[in-house]
Protein backbone atom coordinates (compact mmCIF):
# COMPACT_ATOMS: atom_id res chain seq x y z
CA UNK A 1 0.00 0.00 0.00
CA UNK A 2 1.09 3.56 -1.20
CA UNK A 3 0.26 6.18 1.29
CA UNK A 4 1.59 10.14 0.70
CA UNK A 5 0.13 13.92 1.33
CA UNK A 6 -0.33 15.38 -2.20
CA UNK A 7 -1.28 18.92 -0.73
CA UNK A 8 -0.63 20.07 3.04
CA UNK A 9 -3.81 21.58 4.22
CA UNK A 10 -4.70 24.64 6.58
CA UNK A 11 -7.31 26.36 8.95
CA UNK A 12 -8.73 29.71 7.64
CA UNK A 13 -8.04 30.76 11.11
CA UNK A 14 -6.23 28.66 13.45
CA UNK A 15 -7.44 29.06 17.24
CA UNK A 16 -3.98 28.45 18.36
CA UNK A 17 -2.05 30.94 17.03
CA UNK A 18 -4.79 33.70 18.25
CA UNK A 19 -6.38 34.39 15.10
CA UNK A 20 -10.18 34.81 15.69
CA UNK A 21 -11.08 35.54 11.97
CA UNK A 22 -10.34 34.28 8.62
CA UNK A 23 -6.30 35.43 7.32
CA UNK A 24 -5.84 32.73 5.06
CA UNK A 25 -8.11 30.49 2.61
CA UNK A 26 -8.82 27.13 4.57
CA UNK A 27 -8.57 24.19 2.52
CA UNK A 28 -8.07 20.09 3.58
CA UNK A 29 -4.93 18.21 3.67
CA UNK A 30 -5.37 15.90 0.09
CA UNK A 31 -3.63 12.37 0.97
CA UNK A 32 -3.56 9.65 -2.36
CA UNK A 33 -4.12 5.74 -1.36
CA UNK A 34 -3.37 3.31 -3.65
CA UNK A 35 -4.16 -0.60 -2.82
CA UNK A 36 -3.49 -2.87 -5.65
CA UNK A 37 -5.82 -1.45 -8.89
CA UNK A 38 -7.63 1.52 -6.30
CA UNK A 39 -6.51 4.51 -6.08
CA UNK A 40 -8.01 6.90 -3.80
CA UNK A 41 -8.00 10.63 -3.43
CA UNK A 42 -9.10 11.73 0.26
CA UNK A 43 -10.23 15.21 0.45
CA UNK A 44 -9.39 16.91 -2.95
CA UNK A 45 -9.20 20.61 -0.96
CA UNK A 46 -6.99 22.88 -3.63
CA UNK A 47 -8.72 24.13 -7.46
CA UNK A 48 -8.56 21.53 -9.95
CA UNK A 49 -5.43 22.96 -11.60
CA UNK A 50 -3.54 23.44 -8.66
CA UNK A 51 -4.72 19.80 -7.43
CA UNK A 52 -3.60 18.24 -10.71
CA UNK A 53 -0.27 19.82 -10.76
CA UNK A 54 0.14 18.54 -6.93
CA UNK A 55 -1.02 14.91 -8.01
CA UNK A 56 1.76 14.99 -10.87
CA UNK A 57 4.68 16.45 -8.74
CA UNK A 58 3.96 14.41 -5.76
CA UNK A 59 2.92 10.72 -7.50
CA UNK A 60 3.20 11.13 -10.83
CA UNK A 61 -0.50 10.64 -11.63
CA UNK A 62 -2.74 12.21 -14.18
CA UNK A 63 -6.48 13.05 -12.24
CA UNK A 64 -8.05 10.20 -14.91
CA UNK A 65 -6.01 7.40 -13.28
CA UNK A 66 -7.92 8.27 -9.96
CA UNK A 67 -10.35 5.54 -9.45
CA UNK A 68 -12.14 6.49 -6.19
CA UNK A 69 -12.34 10.74 -4.63
CA UNK A 70 -13.50 9.70 -0.55
CA UNK A 71 -14.53 13.05 1.49
CA UNK A 72 -13.85 12.78 5.21
CA UNK A 73 -16.34 15.13 5.56
CA UNK A 74 -19.04 17.70 3.07
CA UNK A 75 -17.55 21.22 3.06
CA UNK A 76 -16.35 23.69 1.02
CA UNK A 77 -12.84 23.25 2.09
CA UNK A 78 -12.79 19.31 1.16
CA UNK A 79 -14.76 20.00 -2.42
CA UNK A 80 -12.82 22.51 -3.80
CA UNK A 81 -11.28 20.38 -6.70
CA UNK A 82 -14.08 17.67 -6.82
CA UNK A 83 -14.61 18.69 -10.21
CA UNK A 84 -10.75 17.40 -11.07
CA UNK A 85 -12.04 13.81 -10.65
CA UNK A 86 -15.01 13.41 -13.20
CA UNK A 87 -14.08 9.78 -13.79
CA UNK A 88 -13.74 8.50 -10.84
CA UNK A 89 -16.29 7.52 -7.95
CA UNK A 90 -17.04 9.84 -5.47
CA UNK A 91 -17.96 8.76 -2.10
CA UNK A 92 -19.26 9.69 1.01
CA UNK A 93 -20.30 7.99 4.71
CA UNK A 94 -24.05 7.44 4.45
CA UNK A 95 -24.22 9.43 7.93
CA UNK A 96 -22.29 12.67 6.37
CA UNK A 97 -24.31 12.86 3.53
CA UNK A 98 -27.82 12.84 5.54
CA UNK A 99 -26.67 14.81 7.88
CA UNK A 100 -25.17 17.94 5.73
CA UNK A 101 -27.98 16.85 2.09
CA UNK A 102 -31.02 17.72 4.45
CA UNK A 103 -29.57 21.60 5.73
CA UNK A 104 -28.69 22.28 2.88
CA UNK A 105 -31.29 21.84 1.15
CA UNK A 106 -33.70 23.44 3.58
CA UNK A 107 -30.91 26.75 3.25
CA UNK A 108 -31.48 26.93 -0.14
CA UNK A 109 -35.18 27.03 0.48
CA UNK A 110 -34.85 29.37 2.85
CA UNK A 111 -32.56 31.70 0.69
CA UNK A 112 -35.12 31.50 -2.67
CA UNK A 113 -37.79 32.06 -0.66
CA UNK A 114 -35.84 35.86 1.04
CA UNK A 115 -35.73 36.24 -2.27
CA UNK A 116 -39.09 36.00 -3.80
CA UNK A 117 -39.94 38.68 -0.48
CA UNK A 118 -37.47 40.73 -1.14
CA UNK A 119 -37.60 40.75 -4.82
CA UNK A 120 -34.17 40.82 -5.18
CA UNK A 121 -32.25 37.77 -5.88
CA UNK A 122 -28.72 36.72 -4.41
CA UNK A 123 -27.38 34.87 -7.42
CA UNK A 124 -24.21 34.31 -6.49
CA UNK A 125 -25.28 32.21 -2.44
CA UNK A 126 -28.21 30.57 -4.79
CA UNK A 127 -25.50 29.02 -7.27
CA UNK A 128 -23.16 28.35 -4.52
CA UNK A 129 -25.79 26.15 -2.54
CA UNK A 130 -27.05 24.82 -5.70
CA UNK A 131 -23.46 23.81 -6.90
CA UNK A 132 -22.69 22.11 -3.46
CA UNK A 133 -26.45 19.92 -4.09
CA UNK A 134 -25.34 19.01 -7.15
CA UNK A 135 -22.03 17.70 -5.81
CA UNK A 136 -23.28 15.75 -3.09
CA UNK A 137 -26.12 13.77 -5.02
CA UNK A 138 -23.08 12.86 -7.25
CA UNK A 139 -21.38 11.36 -4.02
CA UNK A 140 -22.18 7.80 -3.46
CA UNK A 141 -22.39 6.23 0.33
CA UNK A 142 -19.09 4.59 0.77
CA UNK A 143 -18.93 0.78 1.38
CA UNK A 144 -16.81 0.06 5.07
CA UNK A 145 -13.98 -1.22 2.96
CA UNK A 146 -12.95 0.63 -0.23
CA UNK A 147 -9.83 -1.74 -1.06
CA UNK A 148 -8.04 -4.46 0.41
CA UNK A 149 -6.67 -2.89 4.37
CA UNK A 150 -8.58 0.55 3.69
CA UNK A 151 -11.47 0.46 5.68
CA UNK A 152 -13.69 3.54 7.14
CA UNK A 153 -13.57 4.48 10.72
CA UNK A 154 -16.58 7.08 12.05
CA UNK A 155 -15.25 10.26 13.41
CA UNK A 156 -18.20 11.79 14.17
CA UNK A 157 -18.13 15.41 15.94
CA UNK A 158 -16.56 18.25 13.90
CA UNK A 159 -19.48 17.31 11.47
CA UNK A 160 -22.52 14.97 11.76
CA UNK A 161 -21.16 12.39 9.85
CA UNK A 162 -17.32 12.89 9.48
CA UNK A 163 -15.30 9.53 9.23
CA UNK A 164 -11.64 8.69 8.12
CA UNK A 165 -9.78 6.00 7.06
CA UNK A 166 -8.25 3.39 8.66
CA UNK A 167 -5.36 1.74 6.80
CA UNK A 168 -4.13 -1.51 8.40
CA UNK A 169 -0.28 -2.63 6.57
CA UNK A 170 1.96 -5.10 8.36
CA UNK A 171 3.68 -2.94 10.52
CA UNK A 172 2.09 -0.11 11.59
CA UNK A 173 -1.34 1.22 11.25
CA UNK A 174 -3.05 4.93 9.72
CA UNK A 175 -5.61 7.07 10.06
CA UNK A 176 -7.40 9.59 7.52
CA UNK A 177 -8.63 11.19 10.33
CA UNK A 178 -9.79 14.64 8.24
CA UNK A 179 -10.75 17.47 11.09
CA UNK A 180 -10.96 14.85 13.84
CA UNK A 181 -7.63 15.90 13.79
CA UNK A 182 -6.87 19.25 12.66
CA UNK A 183 -2.93 20.05 13.04
CA UNK A 184 0.11 18.12 15.15
CA UNK A 185 -0.81 21.02 17.36
CA UNK A 186 -4.52 20.20 17.80
CA UNK A 187 -2.96 16.37 18.22
CA UNK A 188 -0.42 17.90 20.85
CA UNK A 189 -2.90 19.87 23.04
CA UNK A 190 -5.09 17.12 23.03
CA UNK A 191 -7.94 20.38 21.64
CA UNK A 192 -10.80 19.79 18.72
CA UNK A 193 -11.59 22.45 16.43
CA UNK A 194 -14.02 25.14 18.22
CA UNK A 195 -17.05 25.14 15.95
CA UNK A 196 -18.40 21.34 15.89
CA UNK A 197 -21.81 20.12 15.48
CA UNK A 198 -20.84 17.99 18.83
CA UNK A 199 -18.05 19.16 21.08
CA UNK A 200 -18.43 15.98 23.07
CA UNK A 201 -18.47 13.38 20.01
CA UNK A 202 -15.61 15.31 18.75
CA UNK A 203 -13.70 14.65 21.89
CA UNK A 204 -14.69 11.40 21.78
CA UNK A 205 -13.39 10.85 18.31
CA UNK A 206 -10.37 12.66 18.65
CA UNK A 207 -9.70 9.86 21.40
CA UNK A 208 -10.00 6.86 19.28
CA UNK A 209 -7.97 7.78 16.72
CA UNK A 210 -5.10 8.70 19.04
CA UNK A 211 -5.86 5.25 20.68
CA UNK A 212 -5.82 3.62 17.34
CA UNK A 213 -3.63 4.75 14.88
CA UNK A 214 0.61 4.69 14.74
CA UNK A 215 0.48 7.66 11.83
CA UNK A 216 -1.95 10.12 11.85
CA UNK A 217 -3.29 12.49 8.57
CA UNK A 218 -4.80 15.28 10.11
CA UNK A 219 -7.02 17.25 8.24
CA UNK A 220 -4.93 20.72 8.00
CA UNK A 221 -1.43 19.38 8.75
CA UNK A 222 0.89 17.03 7.45
CA UNK A 223 1.35 13.00 8.13
CA UNK A 224 2.34 12.98 12.07
CA UNK A 225 3.78 10.01 14.01
CA UNK A 226 1.23 9.05 17.03
CA UNK A 227 3.79 8.37 20.02
CA UNK A 228 0.30 8.78 22.68
CA UNK A 229 -1.50 5.97 23.51
CA UNK A 230 -4.05 7.56 25.11
CA UNK A 231 -5.10 11.10 25.54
Amino acid sequence: MDVRVISIGCLAANPLWGERAAVRTGHATTTLVRAGPTVIVVDPGLPGPALAARLNERAGLSPEQVTHVFLTRFHPDTIRGLDLFAEAAWLISHEEREGIGIPLAETLRRTAQADAASGQADAETRRALERQINLLQRCAPAPQRLADGVDLFPLPGVSPGLTGLLLAEDDRTTLICGDAVATAEHLERSMVLPNCASVEAARSSFAEAVEIADLLVPGRDNIVFNDRSVV
